[in-house]
């Protein structure tokens, strides 16, 4: 079946009446066991919150580079802060981009005796001093879409036959949320050049919003690049390896890939990681029994690392492959 670009979905469809919210969670299971991802719309995220939010991130982008590098992750064991241009891997390769990486803002964690090694994730963010109504805006930023990840998961949930609550447990007050802030400078000219290598999202569900009229995200739908440019008004949602896992591969996490803008341009990206508590084990979900006779089993990772049942132990993988220069400063026993 050939696809000429990804499902839009209404996300008001959900508290519109039964029918409407039955017809919805149909075709949202539909778009994640067939593609992965999808465009969801109707979120109802107020305008103003999503140009605050664009406005800071520019903001930030604009500061002198060493208002940046104040902040940069090299300074957080929680890998929080600014990354510089060229200072993160993915499939083997640099990402050509910066970005600061906002997560739960928590007391950390003290590694010991008894404490699992993903704890060290727990801990404060690196706020720009110059900019004081970033963290506010944040904020909000990550209740909201928090609060409709928690919604697609219950959809999910009832649209497998499962009871509707089955992943609160993992997620509630220690739900562990991440948001990056993403600058992807023009390096394209007649050859594309990596944005961010292919990946599969290591977590439970992504939200994705990326400034009006720029492209760049690239889906794999059947072995073939699928092009995913921003649609206005818009999130692009896309499940990660956990879900998979909890589904047996009936759902699909779904390698992606961002090519760089043309030389001349940028392209200002605000993915949204809805994680579980670092120590939850997502459930396997109890699914009716037609859908679990369609599971397909776990996808091969391309680095060929297993998808870890403890959610900390996956991001925690992550985050030492990515950034080794801030696992060499503060995670040397780790290291192998």
């Amino acid at each position: 079946m050939s696809l000429e670009s990804l499902p839009v979905l209404d996300y008001s469809q959900l508290s519109a009446g039964p029918e409407d919210a039955s017809q919805f969670r149909d075709d949202l299971r539909n778009a994640m066991h067939d593609v992965g991802f999808l465009y969801l719309a109707g979120h109802g995220i107020p305008q103003d919150l999503i140009n605050a939010m664009f406005a800071a991130s520019r903001s930030f982008f604009e500061l002198p580079e060493e208002q940046k590098l104040e902040v940069e992750n090299i300074h957080s064991p929680q890998f929080r802060g600014y990354t510089r241009m060229g200072a993160e891997l993915t499939d083997r390769a640099v990402d050509w981009r910066e970005q600061i990486d906002i997560g739960a803002e928590r007391d950390p964690v003290a590694p010991g005796a008894g404490s699992a090694d993903y704890w060290r994730l727990e801990g404060p963010n690196l706020w720009p001093a110059a900019l004081p109504d970033m963290r506010e805006i944040v904020s909000e930023w990550t209740q909201r879409l928090s609060a409709i990840s928690l919604d697609l998961l219950r959809a999910l949930a009832v649209s497998l036959g499962a009871p509707e609550d089955s992943f609160d447990d993992a997620f509630g007050s220690r739900a562990f949320p991440m948001l990056k802030i993403v600058r992807y400078p023009g390096e394209s000219d007649h050859e594309p050049k990596q944005g961010v290598g292919s990946h599969r999202d290591g977590g439970v569900l992504t939200l994705l919003l990326v400034e009006p009229g720029k492209g760049g995200l690239q889906v794999d739908y059947q072995g073939k690049w699928l092009d995913a440019p921003q649609i206005p008004g818009a999130f692009v949602v896309n499940i990660g390896e956990m879900l998979e896992l909890a589904t047996n591969g009936y759902l699909k996490a779904t390698l992606h890939r961002v090519i760089s803008p043309v030389r001349g341009t940028d392209r200002i990206s605000l993915p949204f990681f809805y994680n579980p508590a670092l120590d939850a084990t997502i459930p396997g979900l109890s699914m009716s029994p037609g859908f679990q006779a369609k599971a397909r089993g776990l996808s091969v990772d391309p680095t060929d690392s297993p998808i870890l049942e403890t959610y900390g132990d996956n991001a925690l993988r992550y985050r030492l492959r990515a950034h080794p220069n801030v696992a060499a400063l503060h995670h040397t026993d780790l290291m192998t």
